[in-house]
């Protein structure tokens, strides 16, 4: 499958997801914007959300934090979008990942680790879509607006 045909798919289910659950959502008009979605959360908060397609990797659903930004290089979406959704394909499932809970590379635990590890280990079923409101988006939008795009440090 194309790297577009997958990420329509992603896109379009995870509109299909929020508007199933009582959301308003946008599409932007035209290509190049760093979000796919806009999801209405009431007055003027608009919550910016960018469709990754993920994939199993070590009983984990893999996903690209990273933009390729035509000229500029991989950077992160720190100030460009607020949440990650992610659409998994092998379980039809959508997640919606705050951009501060992944580093470069977003990782969610599908099973639970084999020497029983809790800390540090974001669970995707912590990040099911069925647990956001909008009250909750609404703090992830208002954190992710005040938390600046983390310094890279090649020392």
């Amino acid at each position: 499958m194309k790297t577009a045909t997958k990420g329509n798919e992603a896109e379009a289910m995870i509109l299909a997801a929020l508007v199933e659950r009582g959301f308003e959502v946008a599409v932007p008009f035209g290509s190049g914007q760093p979000y796919d979605l806009i999801v209405d959360l009431g007055g003027s908060e608009l919550l910016k959300v960018q469709c990754k397609t993920g994939w199993e990797a070590k009983s984990c659903i893999s996903f690209n934090a990273r933009s390729t930004d035509h000229g500029q290089g991989r950077r992160a979406y720190f100030g460009l979008a607020h949440i990650f959704g992610v659409y998994f394909p092998p379980k039809r499932s959508v997640y919606l990942v705050p951009l501060g809970a992944v580093g470069f590379n977003g990782w969610l635990r599908l099973a639970p680790t084999r020497n029983n590890q809790q800390k540090g280990i974001r669970f995707a079923a912590d990040y099911e879509i069925d647990r956001w409101s909008a009250e909750r988006l609404l703090k992830v939008k208002r954190e992710a607006e005040l938390t600046p795009e983390p310094e890279l440090n090649f020392a």
